[in-house]
């Protein structure tokens, strides 16, 4: 089943009752609480009390996205471990973390592996919390090309790894789908939003029917649930958000089945 959902950071401005309240208002399903603004690392009494106000407003967290970008350990801003304890203290079912914070193709051999294997080790340490862990596909990362993302899913081969997916920015929609269809086996939640040609030209969800009528036939297709949160809305406005999540609950509503 599709959910409707909201990033948070899509409003980094708000505070978290302001963000909840938009959701409610939206009448959308569940939120990804970014833990840059909204959720920090380590504020444990946060979390819990944003898990608490999420679930008291009918809502689900449908995620800890976190900037945890499985760097070298003395690189990182907060040890995973605290990463960790924070989602669950938020009650997330996943957490997102970056594969790197370089472009694919100058990321050798050796980074690639130490970068996999970091990523099991934080697979099997959320694991035992019943927590899955997310790639963000996302620029700037091992995920940034398909085949890159393609040869990162297949060497860490661990059952706790997914991937979030969201259209690449400036990639024609014909090989946006090709995309999907490559990971589909290892995707779990969508990140939705029309940006086009760039990530400077945002448009109106609507805008982008015609691209995301393609992905949803697939995305509606995997086994599973997941949720299908909005990420970013022209002019970053909470008018536009409204407007924006009833084009999305439109278009879940069509492609369930």
């Amino acid at each position: 089943m599709l959910y409707s959902g909201l990033v948070s950071i899509t409003f980094r401005a708000l505070s978290t009752i302001e963000i909840i309240d938009l959701a409610r208002t939206a009448g959308i399903q569940g939120i990804e609480w970014g833990g840059d603004v909204h959720v920090p690392p380590g504020d444990m009494m946060g979390a819990r009390d944003v898990k608490h106000r999420t679930e008291d407003a009918g809502l689900r967290v449908s995620a800890y996205g976190s900037y945890y970008r499985l760097r070298r350990v003395e690189q990182e801003e907060h040890p995973f471990e605290a990463v960790l304890a924070t989602a669950v203290g938020l009650g997330a079912p996943f957490i997102r973390v970056w594969a790197g914070n370089q472009p694919s193709e100058t990321v050798g051999t050796a980074e690639r592996a130490r970068i996999a294997a970091e990523s099991r080790r934080i697979a099997d340490l959320a694991a035992a919390q019943g927590i899955g862990i997310a790639y963000e596909f996302h620029g700037n990362t091992l995920t940034d090309r398909l085949e890159s993302a393609l040869d990162l899913l297949q060497a860490v081969d661990h059952p706790n790894i997914s991937t979030f997916w969201q259209p690449p920015n400036g990639m024609p929609p014909q090989e946006s789908r090709a995309g999907l269809d490559a990971v589909a086996p290892w995707v779990t939640n969508i990140h939705c939003f029309h940006w086009w040609p760039t990530s400077k030209d945002r448009h109106t969800l609507a805008d982008g029917e015609a691209n995301w009528t393609r992905y949803g036939e697939k995305i509606a297709a995997l086994p599973g649930d997941r949720f299908v949160s909005i990420e970013f809305v022209k002019n970053d406005a909470p008018e536009q958000f409204l407007q924006d999540a009833a084009t999305l609950k439109q278009w879940l509503a069509r492609w369930s089945f």
